[in-house]
């Protein structure tokens, strides 16, 4: 949930969008100056909603995906697709998966991860890389579906990368409408709504020298997916859904429903099976 990357397809490649030269408060108007110095008064630091401290202590994927998880990834060789530092592919690693690929653009974070794996004595089973070419029997994808720069690419790769008939298991979260949607951006809920994206930028490049201009170039990228789109990517993608859950905001799940889902839900998480049928219908009207 912190902020992360992406017909015949090529080698995996999880990007944003590319940088651009020119200053991130270059040609602001003068609404865009006035929500700057609002928000730098507001909060002239990083706000700390998303500093992930609701998973310390417990198990990332068991707590998003639910008890059964390592039971139906038992003996079966997976993909972690945005793995970021790892923590998911070694817990899989754990608990008897056969193997584990771990991928993301970001060589920094696998070479955590890679001593991560190293720590936890199970460095054979688990293997990072920026790409990968082989199929696996399932893909996990953890607080990724917000962040690529492509997702309706990624949803093809990862059916590529499948064996047939062979699931992703995802989670992610917050969507763009949660309170928190805004990821950094989230000085105070529903912030990233109220002010303009170039004073948000602003904002941020205080905080972070990565040069982005918009949402989608941060690091790691943010391309504000919400529910309904990422429903109308999976329709559009060579999967069927075995189910898909958007979990209520705890506080909120009086008001929970299909109108109030994209500002209530917490995450979403689900299940798509890979359909080789669908594959070669998108292929045929392409």
């Amino acid at each position: 949930m912190n902020e992360r990357a992406k017909p015949t397809m090529h080698p995996v490649e999880i990007r944003s969008a590319s940088l651009t030269d020119h200053a991130p408060h270059s040609g602001n108007s003068v609404l865009d100056q006035f929500q700057y110095r609002v928000l730098k008064w507001i909060s002239p630091g990083e706000s700390g909603y998303m500093s992930g401290d609701v998973y310390k202590g417990k198990i990332k994927i068991k707590v998003l995906l639910g008890d059964k998880v390592f039971d139906q990834l038992r003996g079966k060789v997976v993909i972690d697709f945005g793995c970021g530092e790892g923590d998911d592919a070694v817990a899989l690693a754990k608990n008897q998966a056969l193997r584990v690929i771990g991928i993301d653009v970001r060589e920094s974070v696998l070479e955590r991860a890679r001593a991560k794996a190293r720590r936890e004595g199970v460095e054979k089973i688990c293997q990072f890389r920026t790409n990968t070419n082989e199929q696996a029997d399932a893909i996990v994808s953890i607080d990724s579906f917000e962040h690529f720069g492509d997702p309706a690419s990624v949803l093809l790769k990862m059916s590529e990368l499948l064996k047939p008939s062979g699931s992703v298991y995802a989670s992610f979260g917050p969507t763009w409408y949660h309170p928190l949607g805004g990821h950094l951006f989230s000085v105070f809920p529903w912030a990233h709504l109220i002010f303009s994206e170039k004073a948000l930028i602003r904002w941020r490049s205080d905080i972070r020298s990565d040069g982005a201009t918009r949402f989608g170039e941060v690091e790691g990228g943010l391309n504000q997916m919400t529910i309904a789109r990422f429903e109308k990517l999976v329709k559009q993608s060579p999967f069927v859904v075995d189910f898909l859950e958007a979990v209520p905001i705890r506080r909120l799940r009086l008001l929970h429903n299909r109108l109030t889902r994209e500002f209530t839900t917490s995450i979403v998480r689900c299940r798509l099976i890979n359909s080789p049928w669908s594959r070669k219908l998108i292929q045929g009207a392409n």
